[in-house]
């Protein structure tokens, strides 16, 4: 098992500084930004399959640093009812698709989409309960009518450019957000379907990561790994729960905040995660995405990069590797 990055968290740097930094810190496995939230501050897929030159360049400088690129990232929503901003998320998505035929690699990490609740909807629709029966309405549709039919258009375009695993970020705000939606939409698509499993986004759902991660596993169906963590504010939450929609910037008043491996749970918390992603069949990398408002980039990085490293390194093979 490897430990990468997130390659968006130094966005500021040019490819081969960035590159570097990855290296200063002994990782030699990089997650591409290309598009979609993420941005595109070392990877911009429309230039590069417009001009082979740029192309190569691009190829040589994880050559000459002697970087992987574990997945290239374009997380949307090309659901969204607005027409305009569905078609830029979806173009995003496609030139994903095409560069990844490019470069030779299988994994994209994305986001599921929301549509509205309607053909005239402005927002996305987010359902998180069954009464009243109108919630129930809207859901159905969004997902007969609009997920669906989306998905199963662009698993063939993907499996036409190589891409054999869409791994989607369980992500609340987003039609898949946990185990049961992800197998849903991985049941009336195909076995192309995944998870880029995030724990950050499932601990604060009340959702045990361990147990996420066996019953996926059941289905081989974890393709990628977020390494992020939540610590979850007790008192904030024994008042309010966990639903929250308190900017991030209000970090004493949140319910539950991001943070770094290790500073939302502890050693055996995570322990447990790696074993259990052994135990199912991952042995692939555990990328890190910084969202820790409580500390800098290069310090946030850091504790991560050493936190994981003591637990891959400490954490014994599962039993049924040597028997």
């Amino acid at each position: 098992m490897k430990i990468g990055v997130f390659s968006v968290l130094y966005g500021d740097l040019t490819l081969p500084a960035m590159l570097e930094k990855i290296k200063s810190f002994g990782l030699d496995t990089v997650e591409i930004g290309c598009g979609g939230y993420p941005g595109k501050s070392h990877c911009d897929p429309e230039v590069l399959l417009a001009d082979p030159k740029k192309l190569e360049e691009f190829k040589q400088a994880f050559q000459t640093a002697g970087v992987e690129i574990s997945a290239l990232s374009v997380h949307g929503n090309a659901l969204h009812p607005d027409p305009e901003i569905a078609r830029s998320f979806h173009e995003d998505w496609r030139n994903a698709c095409r560069l990844a035929g490019k470069l030779g690699i299988r994994i994209i990490n994305t986001f599921s989409g929301c549509p509205g609740d309607s053909e005239q909807a402005k927002y996305p629709n987010w359902v998180t309960c069954a009464w009243p029966t109108d919630f129930l309405e809207i859901l159905k549709w969004q997902w007969e009518e609009k997920i669906i039919p989306y998905w199963q258009e662009e698993s063939k375009f993907a499996l036409e450019h190589g891409v054999d695993k869409i791994a989607f970020e369980m992500h609340p705000g987003f039609s898949v957000y946990n185990v049961d939606t992800l197998l849903k939409l991985r049941e009336a698509v195909g076995e192309s379907i995944g998870a880029n499993f995030d724990p950050s986004h499932l601990v604060w759902q009340g959702v045990d990561p361990v147990a996420a991660i066996r019953e996926l596993g059941k289905h081989n169906a974890i393709f990628h790994f977020h390494a992020k963590d939540t610590h979850i504010d007790q008192y904030n939450t024994a008042v309010n729960g966990v639903l929250d929609t308190k900017e991030y910037d209000r970090l004493p008043e949140r319910s539950w905040l991001f943070r770094s491996v290790g500073y939302g749970n502890d050693y055996k918390y995570w322990k447990d995660i790696v074993s259990e992603l052994r135990l199912v069949g991952y042995d692939y990398v555990l990328s890190i995405e910084h969202e820790d408002a409580l500390a800098s980039i290069d310090e946030g990085f850091g504790k991560a990069v050493g936190f994981l490293q003591e637990v891959i390194l400490n954490e014994p093979m599962p039993k049924a590797w040597w028997v």
